[in-house]
């Protein structure tokens, strides 16, 4: 392939300002090459892989540095919130470097969805790899590692029997005081989302509110000041992500560990639609300028190498089968997971925070 190499510098200098500007001088400087003796650089594309992630794993560092050892292609990162790495890209426009957008709720990657900013996805290999309820239905993107909204009770004060269902937190007749995280947690606007695509708006608001009328305390905190507060007595059952429990018991603080080891982790309605699944996913951006390089990115992080590195090293359930999961993880037992379409929780995400308004869910 052809190359023209060109002084930044000058064109900044040039007096056409904004993109359009540079896109101009950029083609006079071209002109001036062919004309002017500059001389053509023959080199092969550039073997990158730009990553937006608001994921901030020791774990996805190792898998990069993995991922380029065995492919040559370099991974750049730029790490952030969310919200902010996704109006970064609607910014940058078409000029974006960015290839590929990873976030760690279904809900995040469904603004990317509804900004336009990602590209659909055919790969006959991520198809094989993750189910289909882990996957956007149009390749928009890919679920790469699963979170368990799971329930975690003292059995010494509440048997598993008597919360073995969300639906028994709201319930009239329960006496089990509730810890959760505030209505602006997207893992619990994600789980409401999902009720409401079970049950209808109607019967998912009625929970909504026995569920609010059961909390132990105003939320504060994140999952694991919920589990700490339940091993403390403030409350009977704590509402979770399951690997917050699991690096509880399994991590360098000794006093967590001695928390951890007196509870009991519940996976909800295994009678029936399963325990709710959200994902840590990735997409490939519209204006990815090596996509090529995004796709093989993805395919490497549904490897089983990559996914036994997710839940041995991260506690996070992975989304191909048959992968070694970490100790921790096999001590919860096998467990039976809601099997709707992750995509569900974006598409009802204005829908319950509306309900969590109408509520007053703190």
């Amino acid at each position: 392939m052809k190359v023209w190499t060109f002084s930044l510098a000058a064109i900044a200098a040039t007096p056409n300002g904004g993109r359009r500007g540079w896109l101009a001088s950029a083609i006079a400087l071209a002109g001036l090459a062919c004309v002017g003796g500059w001389t053509p650089v023959h080199s092969a594309a550039q073997s990158v892989v730009n990553v937006y992630s608001s994921r901030h794993y020791d774990t996805d560092e190792a898998l990069y540095k993995n991922f380029t050892a065995e492919t040559g292609i370099e991974v750049r990162i730029i790490e952030g919130d969310a919200d902010t790495l996704l109006a970064r890209i609607k910014r940058e426009g078409e000029f974006s470097p960015a290839d590929v957008f990873i976030a760690v709720d279904a809900g995040r990657l469904h603004r990317g969805v509804t900004e336009g900013v990602f590209a659909p996805v055919e790969s006959s290999t991520l198809s094989e790899r993750i189910p289909a309820s882990l996957r956007h239905p149009e390749g928009l993107w890919f679920g790469l590692s699963k979170r368990v909204r799971v329930l975690i009770i003292d059995p010494a004060r509440v048997q598993p029997a008597q919360v073995d269902t969300y639906e028994k937190l709201a319930a009239p007749d329960q006496t089990a005081r509730v810890l959760i995280r505030s209505s602006n947690n997207l893992y619990n606007q994600s789980l409401l989302a999902s009720l409401i695509h079970h049950w209808g708006e109607e019967q998912a608001e009625a929970w909504c509110r026995g569920l609010v009328a059961k909390l132990a305390r105003a939320p504060q905190g994140g999952d694991t000041d919920q589990i700490r507060a339940l091993a403390a007595g403030e409350g009977d059952v704590a509402v979770s992500n399951h690997y917050y429990f699991a690096r509880m018991l399994s991590g360098d603080n000794a006093a967590d560990r001695e928390i951890a080891a007196k509870l009991q982790v519940v996976f909800p309605n295994q009678a029936d639609r399963g325990t709710h699944v959200n994902v840590s996913g990735a997409a490939v951006l519209k204006h990815s300028p090596n996509r090529a390089n995004a796709i093989r990115l993805l395919e490497y992080m549904t490897t089983p190498a990559a996914q036994k590195a997710y839940a041995i090293a991260n506690n996070e359930f992975p989304v191909v089968d048959g992968v070694e999961l970490s100790d921790v993880l096999k001590s919860f037992g096998n467990f039976k997971g809601d099997e709707v379409n992750a995509s569900v929780l974006g598409n009802n995400n204005a829908a319950a925070v509306r309900m969590m308004d109408r509520v007053q869910w703190p």
